[in-house]
């Protein structure tokens, strides 16, 4: 089971009920969505705000294992409640990455896509408390996941970016930086067209040298799961 290394898991723990969710989600995503309140209203309240808008594309399709990180029938529920038109695989890039990994369960080589939300590395990097992402806060309090997540790497991509390349008729913008003495570093990517900026995609890295070569290594093209 999922615990950060600062909040260990009790009864009752709201982690506990995202991993019974998160398995409810196989059978019946709908179900999953609302038997966490926080989640529905969270999705709500993004809508609402138009915030959706400001992420671009993203196939559940993980490009390192070639399998569905998000089932279709769950990704039809999500944008079904963020009122959000889509067709499987190809969905929005905020609403997938943030509240759709909760939800997820399949294994990567990096484990489950929700680590990064739930153990306090991604949120150390950022310069943040331990708890800055965890999705159970009510959005009334500190807003939602997505807002938190949002304003973090819109932050970062805003200091400059680290690489910039093309990615089809956008320009592709990795930024890299890591706030805390120790732990992994914190990366963004975004998507900029014709003055605006999608964002896509966040993640704590270990090396950021690594990732930069890699990168420059491959050439240009569209990253992390982005689409056109």
């Amino acid at each position: 089971m999922t615990t950060t290394d600062e909040q260990p898991v009790k009864d009752g723990d709201p982690l506990r009920a995202l991993d019974a969710a998160a398995a409810r989600a196989v059978v019946d995503p709908h179900a999953a969505i609302e038997a966490l309140p926080w989640l529905g209203d969270s999705i709500d309240a993004d809508a609402s705000d138009g915030r959706f808008a400001r992420w671009g594309h993203s196939t559940v399709i993980d490009e390192n294992t070639g399998s569905e990180v998000v089932s279709a029938d769950l990704f039809r529920a999500l944008h079904d409640r963020a009122g959000i038109p889509a067709t499987f695989p190809v969905g929005n890039a905020g609403l997938l990455h943030v509240y759709g990994y909760l939800l997820s369960t399949t294994p990567t080589p990096y484990g489950l896509k929700r680590e990064r939300w739930l153990d306090g590395a991604l949120a150390r990097a950022y310069g943040r408390a331990a708890d800055a992402f965890l999705p159970w806060t009510p959005p009334s309090a500190t807003g939602t996941l997505l807002r938190r997540v949002e304003a973090a790497a819109g932050a970062l991509l805003a200091t400059g970016a680290v690489h910039e390349e093309p990615a089809g008729d956008a320009v592709g913008r990795i930024a890299i930086a890591r706030r805390s003495p120790t732990g992994p570093a914190a990366l963004a990517y975004a998507l900029d067209r014709d003055g605006e900026r999608r964002l896509i995609t966040t993640f704590p890295v270990a090396s950021p040298e690594a990732v930069l070569a890699a990168v420059r290594s491959e050439g240009p093209r569209l990253r992390w799961n982005a689409t056109p």
